[in-house]
This record gives C-alpha cells, structure tokens and sequence, in this order.
C-alpha cells in the first residue's frame, strides 16, 4: 500500500471510530460549528476581531468588504449566540456597541489556522488538479 493510502486508511479508522464513540451531543456541535465557520463570512469575522480586537459594527464592516448591514448583524448575533463575541453596550448618548472575541472565539480561530497551513502546503498541487480537471471537462 503506497504511503498516502496507509495514511488514508489510518485515519479513516481513526474517524470511524472516534464516530461510534462520540457522545451525540459533542457530534452534534461539531456538525453545527462546521455549518457555522464554513459560512462565507463567520472566519472572515474571527479573524477581523483576531486581528484589530474589540471593534464597533461599523469599523467591522469597513474592515469586511462585501458583506452587507444585514448579514453582518445576523453574523454577529449568531456568533454571540455561541458564546464566540461578546457584545458590550456602552451607557452613553447614542448608545456605543462594541464587539470582542471570547475565548471561545480565539480558539476557534485557531482551530481553523490549521485549514490555512494545509491551503499553504498544498496550493500548488490543488491548482494543478483543478487545471487538470477542467482540460478533461472542456475535452483537452
């Protein structure tokens, strides 16, 4: 069996048996996290906060390109939902809503550093089969 696929089997074992093992709750919650970070604007947020610290809406959207008043608010308040920012209202006139990321959230960000050492590793190869799949797909 050549190395990758000794690598492969390993840790398709290892998940499969990490699976019948996990407590439904815990796979449940990473089912969720992923659904949540693999949205197109909760890790771009993370790391915003990671970056700059405590923020107001407005700075993070400035610091967002793209992303709508709409869908920042639904993002934040989804993220203080799960315990990832918190959100701290200043008693002053107008009001002053600042945003921080918890432990939580720092660690998450974390947490997916490592999907950005893998993409650093390996963008030539991953370019290189897209190239390759798209010359099959156009019939070269």
């Amino acid at each position: 069996m050549p190395i990758d696929s000794a690598r492969h089997e390993e840790v398709r074992r290892k998940l499969a048996a990490e699976a019948r093992q996990a407590d439904p709750r815990v796979e449940a919650l990473v089912h969720g996290i992923i659904g949540r970070v693999a949205d197109k604007w909760t890790m771009i947020v993370i790391d915003v906060l990671a970056e700059h610290g405590e923020l107001r809406f407005t700075r993070i959207a400035r610091l967002v390109p793209g992303i709508s008043q709409r869908m920042l608010t639904q993002t934040l308040r989804q993220m203080e939902r799960e315990g990832l920012v918190l959100r701290t209202v200043h008693p002053v006139v107008p009001p002053r809503v600042e945003y921080r990321l918890t432990d939580l959230g720092l660690g998450l960000g974390d947490a997916f550093c490592g999907v950005w050492i893998w993409a650093e590793r390996n963008l030539e190869k991953i370019e290189q089969a897209r190239a390759e799949f798209d010359a099959r797909e156009r019939g070269g």
